[in-house]
């Protein structure tokens, strides 16, 4: 019969882990305190403790070391991140400050720009109104504001803005209302240039206001005195606008084909891209009858 060998398994120690760094640490500890309380070391031990012993130590200095370095990675993670949420939080808040000094900048040059207008036109009595609703399209042509007739006003009162005229209240209730600009189609304003009072009509088109200008017509100018940039007002004989208001600047100049009259553009003294808060005039131009 064929001979079996007895196989043995091999014994296995399992030691747990805490038990096996408790065990190192203190042959290590052990060691340390030989090597400095005594001389067991000197001599051919000492170059035996060189090959073993002092790379152990050094081992197990490094590992220390790098547990010491992890932790203290780990305490400047976190300080970081503690850090980093509170300037994300203090930029959220200067954010907020810097929108909300833009928009009390942005009033407060309204504002000055209205009191300069106030000034300037200091013999009419004035009040001020918010826009607070304007009809579909990129320029305030059409708008309503928050005033009507329990704030005493009335149909045809004067809206000033910017450097001069608006328009007119064509529309009114109690608290409310509707404002019709000179650069929407089809109205019209009897005007004068300033230097010479000659008259001229001007005419609200806002296929060219999308170039900023307005049209006028109907300047008689035959010894060509008239320049760009003259200043262009209302006129004493309009029908409803007040004298002396400030409408624009000559922008062109061109001769009609009957060679008596004159035509152009004119640039406007009041931005109809931006409206937030105007002036209305509380006195209405004299009726004639």
């Amino acid at each position: 019969m064929p001979s079996h060998r007895k196989r043995h398994d091999p014994i296995r120690f399992n030691i747990p882990g805490r038990y096996l760094l408790l065990i190192v640490t203190l042959v290590s500890i052990a060691l340390i305190t030989i090597t400095y309380r005594t001389n067991l070391f000197t001599g051919p031990l000492n170059t035996v403790a060189n090959y073993l012993i002092v790379p152990f130590q050094n081992g197990v200095s490094d590992v220390g070391g790098w547990f010491v370095t992890r932790h203290e990675m780990l305490e400047t993670m976190e300080e970081l991140r503690a850090r980093n949420k509170e300037l994300t939080s203090q930029n959220q808040d200067l954010r907020t400050e810097n929108t909300n000094l833009q928009q009390e900048k942005y009033e407060l040059s309204e504002l000055r720009e209205l009191f300069a207008l106030d000034n300037q036109y200091s013999e009419y009595e004035k009040t001020g109104a918010r826009v607070i609703a304007k009809d579909a399209g990129n320029w305030y042509h059409s708008f309503v504001i928050d005033k009507g007739t329990n704030d005493g006003l009335a149909v045809n009162m004067n809206v000033l803005a910017g450097s001069g005229l608006v328009g007119c209240i064509t529309s009114i209730g109690p608290d409310w209302a509707r404002v019709e600009t000179i650069i929407d189609d089809g109205v019209n304003v009897t005007a004068m240039i300033l230097s010479n009072n000659e008259d001229l009509t001007v005419s609200g088109n806002l296929e060219h206001y999308d170039e900023g200008r307005i049209d006028y017509s109907r300047l008689q100018d035959p010894d060509d005195l008239i320049k760009e940039g003259d200043k262009v007002v209302t006129s004493n004989i309009s029908d409803k606008y007040l004298p002396g208001i400030l409408i624009g600047y000559i922008a062109t100049i061109e001769k009609d084909p009957n060679n008596l009259t004159k035509s152009g553009e004119l640039i406007p003294a009041v931005d109809f891209s931006h409206l937030n808060t105007v002036l209305v005039v509380r006195k209405l131009k004299q009726e004639v009858p």
